[in-house]
């Protein structure tokens, strides 16, 4: 583009006078006239900007682009070649006006010059791109870019707001990835238009707006890629100012990891895609998730540990517990050791009174008076003795009948024969805790005559 057309004059000239120089005394095949004009294309139009309108635009399974540049009075052959055209983003048509860096060249086989295409763009971008660095620099002098008042994110956001198309591709990347990495985030949506005319003074109108609701913690300004004609609105000095005197944090994620507008350089964090911002503005969320996790496993290890040592401990209870059955074949036991007892001892205290009776009958001076009077206290002594052992046998029958029914009370069977009943799992287990049950479970419910089973449909638990 620097080159003049006086530069070209004067390279022509030196290349046509050393040719005559070489050729003057020789006759050319058409061969060698071809590769000598193309030659002398080469070294005299080695780069240079020319400008026109596409024109037979076509793009061929090669990859080679074909079409002609034009104005009002000539038109000329173009070709850019796969390597090159693979390097835009972007694909031209017919109408468009192009600017073009190219080099002059001469297609030998049948003498037609062409441009051979290195880069192309727009008509006009170039006066976008200086605007653009002129505004840079502005700012940039105003201090608009300094590190040193960059607002920090808040650690844990709890509100989102996103500045952006509502249609955009990049409003469904933030939203999916900021609900992916925290479901309890809030995001607000700032709808905008984010090209054309009026885009930038939406997106100012969006910046003061989330500033006066106060609502938000953080801003994500945002939309995908495109080219510089498209994300122009996020190059204007009004979009600076507002992200500038904005006093919520603001992210900003315009277009693709290569692009980079004024408003990322205002902005308190650049991020190269909008998915990475609201990866960025989520990163603490992350960290809250982590803890909780670390806290719950350690809590359930805790809770497993009790639970095996209730268990062991419960084990234990069990394996000392004695059964109601033995229990009553215990007392049975005692108490015929002890009804076989009192058998004896009376039979010996019969025995020692009859021999009192003896003894006094030998020494009475009168046996027959002394014998009925003994005879009358021998059947009164039975008499007593008969109410006596009687009455000690009612006593240990009592006895021994209250134990019974102690012991019966400890039946299970006797429990559930007023009116309780044993709950158990499917595994046998008794369960004695709601904790340990849950809604569609299946339990067996175990009654004084039989059992049933059921199925848990809902489950409330008391303190």
């Amino acid at each position: 583009m620097n080159t003049t057309i006086n530069d070209i004059h004067s390279k022509l000239n030196n290349s046509i006078k050393k040719q005559e120089d070489l050729e003057k005394n020789k006759i050319l095949s058409v061969s060698e006239l071809n590769r000598l004009v193309k030659n002398i294309l080469h070294t005299t139009f080695s780069f240079v900007w020319i400008k026109g309108e596409v024109s037979g635009f076509s793009s061929y399974s090669s990859g080679h682009w074909y079409f002609k540049l034009k104005d009002k009075e000539a038109q000329v052959d173009c070709v850019m070649f796969a390597r090159k055209n693979q390097q835009l983003q972007w694909q031209p048509k017919n109408g468009d006006s192009l600017e073009l860096q190219c080099q002059v060249s001469l297609y030998e086989a049948n003498g037609k010059y062409q441009l051979i295409v290195e880069t192309m763009q727009k008509s006009g971008l170039g006066e976008l791109f200086e605007k653009y660095l002129q505004l840079k620099n502005k700012l940039e002098q105003e201090g608009l870019f300094s590190e040193a008042i960059k607002k920090p994110l808040p650690r844990f956001p709890q509100t989102i707001g996103v500045i952006t198309s509502p249609d955009g591709a990049a409003l469904r990347d933030v939203i999916s990835t900021l609900l992916r990495r925290n479901k309890s985030v809030s995001i607000i949506v700032y709808p905008t238009l984010v090209q054309g005319i009026s885009a930038a003074n939406e997106i100012c109108s969006a910046i003061t707006n989330a500033n006066e609701r106060k609502e938000v913690d953080a801003l994500i300004v945002c939309r995908g890629g495109g080219s510089i004609e498209d994300l122009w609105s996020f190059n204007t000095d009004s979009v600076a100012y507002a992200i500038f005197n904005s006093t919520i944090p603001v992210i900003s994620a315009v277009g693709h990891e290569t692009d980079f507008t004024i408003a990322d350089f205002v902005a308190d964090i650049r991020a190269p895609t909008p998915t990475a911002a609201a990866e960025i503005v989520s990163e603490g969320s992350n960290e809250i998730l982590s803890t909780i996790n670390v806290y719950l496993n350690s809590m359930s290890r805790v809770l497993t540990g009790k639970i095996e040592q209730t268990q062991l401990k419960l084990n234990f209870l069990e394996r000392r517990l004695t059964s109601p059955k033995q229990r009553i074949a215990s007392q049975k036991d005692f108490l015929a050791s002890y009804r076989k007892r009192m058998q004896l001892n009376i039979s010996s205290k019969v025995e020692a009174y009859k021999n009192k009776v003896n003894h006094a009958a030998i020494q009475l001076p009168s046996p027959k008076q002394i014998i009925q009077e003994k005879n009358h206290q021998v059947i009164l002594l039975n008499k007593r003795l008969g109410v006596n052992i009687k009455s000690q046998i009612n006593t240990y029958t009592t006895k021994m009948t209250s134990i019974k029914k102690s012991l019966l009370m400890l039946n299970p069977k006797s429990i559930l024969s007023r009116g309780y009943s044993i709950v158990t799992g499917i595994d046998e287990k008794i369960l004695r805790d709601t904790k340990n049950i849950s809604v569609d479970d299946n339990i067996v419910i175990t009654f004084h005559n039989g059992y049933a089973k059921a199925t848990i449909t809902e489950k409330n638990s008391k303190n």
